[in-house]
């Protein structure tokens, strides 16, 4: 079982249950300061972080490909800690259907590169059906104490996931850069929690905590009378 613990001035449940309205509840300080600097880094929420979602995977744990939903604004900021891990980007049925109709708009479509999606290197929730090996799918490197923020059509148009599985593949990886550090990190042993495999794949071997910050757009600040 996947550990996780929910810190925000807002509930998911109650965003979906509710027309996306959710009740308050306080964000810890240690969590404000981080989410504050990634607002006043980026610029791109219009108002302060209140939902992070710090979740704990196992070497075998990920998480099916989803979208976040219109409960949030558009923007996600994933902190990633401890072991690496590759998340895949996978168009949504409805891009697939768009195409397949309207063949034109397929450059139009694309996921966006690892340059417009951002990733500082240093270092949920309609399913549709994915096909991995879709030529407009992605996958992109999260290293340790790395922040990766996607928007726009990332979005919007296509599910985001991780593997169930210690073996993730690096064939896809767009920031081909971060895999280099990886097999550089891992010659050195500097890196632990994952070893280097045969073509192109790394096997995970420690636990992976990310913490999954984002602005609920709506929020009942006395949904309950006591």
């Amino acid at each position: 079982m996947r550990a996780f613990i929910h810190y925000t001035q807002v509930h998911i449940k109650f965003s979906i249950k509710l027309s996306f309205t959710a009740c308050t509840a306080a964000v810890p300080s240690w969590l404000t300061r981080i989410t504050d600097r990634i607002c006043q880094w980026t610029g791109l929420f219009p108002s302060a972080i209140n939902h992070v979602l710090i979740n704990e995977y196992h070497p075998n744990q990920g998480i099916m490909p989803h979208q976040d939903g219109p409960a949030y604004y558009p923007v996600v900021a994933i902190i990633s800690l401890a072991s690496p891990v590759v998340i895949n980007f996978t168009p949504h049925q409805k891009l697939k259907e768009q195409q397949d109709t309207d063949p034109q708009d397929l450059l139009a479509h694309e996921l966006p590169s690892p340059a417009e999606t951002e990733n500082n290197g240093s270092g949920s929730q309609e399913r549709g059906a994915t096909n991995e090996s879709d030529p407009s799918s992605s996958s992109l490197m999260l290293m340790p104490c790395s922040l990766l923020i996607f928007k726009d059509q990332a979005y919007t148009d296509y599910l985001h996931g991780i593997q169930d599985s210690e073996l993730h593949n690096l064939d896809k990886v767009e920031n081909v850069s971060q895999c280099q550090e990886l097999k550089h990190l891992h010659s050195d042993s500097i890196l632990g929690g994952m070893s280097m495999e045969e073509h192109d794949t790394f096997r995970r071997s420690a636990t992976r905590v990310s913490l999954t910050c984002r602005l609920v757009l709506k929020v009942h600040k006395k949904l309950f009378k006591i």
